[in-house]
């Protein structure tokens, strides 16, 4: 039950968050969704560092592990928020705009879960 309740404060916090980024970078975007973008990278720096403090950290009590990495980042990640916003995108017809979107969201996110894993494992 602890773990169910760990997820659902995590998820929370995450949801809470994500939100407040929206509110923050959804103005003067136009048709780009920066905040959906903003809220992925930051969701994947926090899941790779979360990923590696755990891996150091193997005594702690998993309820943290799950608090953060499947609560906090599953609020947190907007995918099919990003997934909705690439297909309207091409339904309105601004395919290069949503080939851009997918292209920086894929790799702007990549990267950082890459440089997060190679700075926590110097």
């Amino acid at each position: 039950m602890m773990s169910f309740l760990a997820v659902f404060i995590g998820g929370g916090l995450g949801s809470i968050s994500r939100f407040a980024i929206s509110l923050a970078f959804n103005k003067g975007t136009g048709d780009f969704p920066l905040a959906t973008l903003i809220a992925n990278f930051l969701a994947c720096i926090v899941l790779a560092a979360g990923f590696v403090y755990f891996q150091k950290h193997v005594d702690l009590n998993p309820q943290w592990k799950l608090f953060l990495l499947t609560g906090f980042c599953g609020g947190f990640s907007t995918f099919s928020t990003f997934s909705m916003e690439s297909f309207l995108l091409f339904q309105q017809g601004q395919t290069s705009m949503a080939l851009a979107y997918m292209l920086a969201s894929a790799i702007s996110c990549i990267l950082a879960i890459a440089i997060t894993l190679r700075i926590l494992s110097m």
